[in-house]
Order: C-alpha cells, then structure tokens, then sequence
C-alpha cells in the first residue's frame, strides 16, 4: 500500500473532532482549539478537566474477541470552559408516574443544586431546553428560529390520514387508555422545575436547530447534558444527546444526573437507565458524574 494512503484511525485522528480526545494529548497535525473558533469566539483560559468514559469495542492484545472482553475506558480532557454548556434537558416539576418522579426528585435535590452552583460560578453556560411548548413562554427563549421552523409543514408523505391513523387507518391504532385524561391532568402544563429554573442570562431553547444557532453564536463545542427522560427524551429530543452528537458537537451525558423510565422486569436494576447510557458510550457519546464537572473546573491552564 502506497505510504500516501492513511489508515482508518490516523484518518480519524485527522480529521474527525471524534479523534479530539486522543489529539489533546499527542502531537498530531490537527486544529487547535484556538483555530476552531471564529474571530467572535474568544477562548477562555480557564479549563475543565474530565475524563468521559465510552464503551471500548476492543480486546486486549491477546484477548479472544468476544462481548465479555470488552468493556468501559476513559479519555482524559483538559477543555476551555468557554467551549462547554451544561444543557438541562426537560427537567419538569412532575411526572405522571411515582416512582421516576421520586427517582428524580432525589436526583435534581441531591445533585443538580451543588451542580449548578459551581457551573454558574465557574462562568460554564448553562442552557435549558424543556420542550418547545414551555421554551416559547419563557421570557429567557433566544428567539433563534421562526414561526415557520418552529411549527413547519408535514411532508406530503406519510399521508396525514396516515400519520394520525384516522380513516382507513384507524385500526393500526393503539388502544385507548380510559385514564389518559387523568394523565394529562397530572402533567399539564409542563412547567420547570423550581430548583432548576433559568437565571438571567441563560438561553431556554426550543428545537434541536436552535439549540445548534445558540452554540455556534456562543462557540460552544463540548455539550453535557442532565435530565430526563434517559431512555426517552435524552434520546428522541431533537435537542438531545444523540442528535446534538450527529450534529458533530462532542456530548457527554451525567449518568448521575438522569434517570428512565422502568417497568415491572427492570426497575429494580434501573436496567432502562443503565442500558441508555450504555447505548451513548457504545455509540459516540460518551458519560461523566457530576462530581467530576464539580472538581474539574482547575482555573487558569
């Protein structure tokens, strides 16, 4: 093979920002963190050190290749605050169901108050993203994209009859619930949650796309994302944690700052829970605690 033609990983190293935790620490012909930002995009010198942990689909020199030889590994991350949010994903005053509200309730006193406090101080952005019906009421929403790109039009195809299983469709439907009303008593209107309300000066957001024109405005690459649901919204969210990575942003989600939704068979493992953020370190993204966001922020480099 001609020595013009790269391999895959020096390839990756190269030229994806999947390779920036590995670059940061070998050198490596790769943009600087200063020459990733436009002339607006002042980096700050204060850094934020972590260690994302992700899923290594590697064995050992030795190893058989088998599932059972794979496991968890971690990249070691000195970042400019400036480039990182701390995004706070539908993080609601109630769920309809007790225990993920309990679950939650411990989490967001436990957790998101000590959290929050030393993000703020620490100059980190701090951004809320709680459903675009609860984001257009907040006098923080940035406004980033029009009526148009809030509400478009559906494609011509699924037909709509299609699309709401009404008309000849209706038989593909899912059962009614007769304690559907109840729910969405319970539930309505969505509203922030007390200890996580938005103070001045941080963006409430309302689609993915605006979440992405508020990041590029303020030069954020590094998002960490806490809220709910981990197996539903973290996930399905156009603003979430998958779709912000595929946008080519370097996401980390605060396993100890989420929880799912469980049932009868896996609640008592919170096998939900877990397997979501499984599918993150497996899949490109990556994990951390909040106490290592906590601990991490070391001042000036």
């Amino acid at each position: 093979m001609s020595n013009k033609n790269n391999s895959r990983r020096d390839f990756l190293k190269k030229t994806s920002l999947g390779g920036l935790g590995t670059a940061l620490g070998v050198s490596v012909a790769i943009p600087t963190f200063a020459s990733l930002n436009t002339i607006e995009h002042s980096v700050s010198a204060e850094k934020l050190h972590v260690k994302p942990r992700y899923h290594r689909w590697h064995v050992n020199e030795g190893a058989e290749w088998l599932e059972l030889n794979t496991g968890h590994a971690n990249l070691d991350w000195n970042i400019p605050v400036s480039q990182c949010a701390l995004v706070l994903l539908d993080v609601w005053s109630r769920h309809y169901l007790k225990e993920p509200t309990d679950r939650a309730e411990k989490i967001i006193n436990e957790k998101y108050i000590p959290l929050l406090k030393k993000c703020r101080e620490s100059g980190m952005t701090v951004i809320h993203a709680p459903s675009p019906q609860v984001a257009i009421k907040h006098p923080n929403w940035v406004k980033l994209i029009s009526d148009e790109e809030l509400n478009p039009l559906p494609d011509a195809w699924p037909p709509r009859e299609f699309r709401g299983l009404s008309g000849p469709y209706k038989d593909f439907r899912r059962p009614f619930e007769p304690r559907e009303v109840e729910i969405q008593a319970m539930v309505k209107p969505h509203q922030f949650h007390p200890i996580a309300m938005p103070m001045e000066g941080e963006g409430v957001i309302a689609t993915g796309e605006e979440l992405h024109r508020y990041c590029k405005q303020k030069g954020i690459l590094f998002l960490f994302f806490a809220g709910f649901n981990t197996n539903a919204c973290m996930i399905t969210r156009d603003y979430g944690a998958l779709q912000m990575n595929t946008r080519g942003y370097q996401v980390s989600v605060l396993r100890d700052c989420t929880t799912g939704m469980e049932n009868k068979e896996t609640q008592a493992k919170l096998l939900q829970t877990n397997g979501a953020l499984l599918f993150f370190e497996m899949f490109g993204q990556y994990t951390v605690t909040s106490d290592e966001i906590i601990t991490g922020f070391s001042g000036k480099a």
